[in-house]
């Protein structure tokens, strides 16, 4: 997935109220950008770090900038947009990028299930069971190398996990994937001290049988992709 306008660098001031964080270009001004992210980030939003922001011309946006990627300045980077992962990921289900989920024929994004929630791809092939397919962007690591789900308390991903729980007792299949958007990790988990009920339903779900899966990305300002598949340790 390409960046639809090139990114320029700037150093952070500060992210605040969830959605917005103050930066300094590299002429001097400062600006304000959109923040996709309702998480924590934490160990990302460090006053001082470089960052990479995507402008825009929409008359219709009131923020000019949008903040995409944290830059560790090592060789490696952040994704820091929630949205990225469900763009990247369709067009790999599209280009048949997944080897796990390749022969399904039919892929449908948010397509309503459970108790007012929408699923965020449904997947179906001839004379095979549904597959409804979670995806959840991954971008906390506090160890090297290990990246982890939640980086806050989520009881939106849990309510999610019961539903697709359901889905597997009703007769069809389930899977929770998550994508890392960063480039240094080789491994997920779950993050069960900052939300031990998500990992609590998170076993439930997988006792019923729900399918786990994760992948890493390639990021650079230019774009980022659907990377490799990475194992999760449970």
């Amino acid at each position: 997935m390409n960046f639809a306008q090139d990114l320029v660098p700037a150093t952070l001031i500060k992210r605040y109220k969830r959605f917005l964080a103050d930066a300094r270009l590299e002429d001097g001004t400062e600006i304000t950008a959109h923040c996709a992210n309702p998480g924590s980030m934490m160990g990302l939003k460090d006053p001082g770090i470089r960052i990479w922001l995507e402008p825009n011309d929409d008359p219709k946006k009131k923020l000019k900038y949008g903040w995409r990627i944290v830059d560790h300045e090592n060789g490696h980077f952040t994704g820091v947009d929630t949205s990225v992962p469900n763009r990247a990921l369709k067009a790999a289900l599209m280009a048949k990028e997944l080897p796990e989920l390749a022969d399904y024929q039919t892929i449908r994004p948010e397509v309503k299930y459970g108790q007012n929630s929408r699923i965020d791809f449904l997947l179906t092939k001839e004379a095979a069971p549904d597959l409804y397919v979670e995806v959840k962007s991954v971008t906390l690591s506090r160890e090297p190398g290990k990246a982890e789900f939640p980086d806050s308390v989520t009881s939106r991903g849990t309510k999610h996990l019961g539903e697709l729980t359901e889905v597997v007792r009703n007769g069809d299949k389930a899977m929770m994937l998550y994508l890392v958007q960063r480039t240094d990790c080789d491994h997920v988990t779950l993050a069960e001290d900052i939300d031990p009920t998500y990992a609590t339903a998170f076993d439930v779900a997988i006792d019923a049988g729900v399918q786990v899966l994760a992948y890493d990305c390639q990021i650079t300002p230019q774009e980022i992709l659907i990377g490799k598949s990475l194992p999760f340790i449970r």
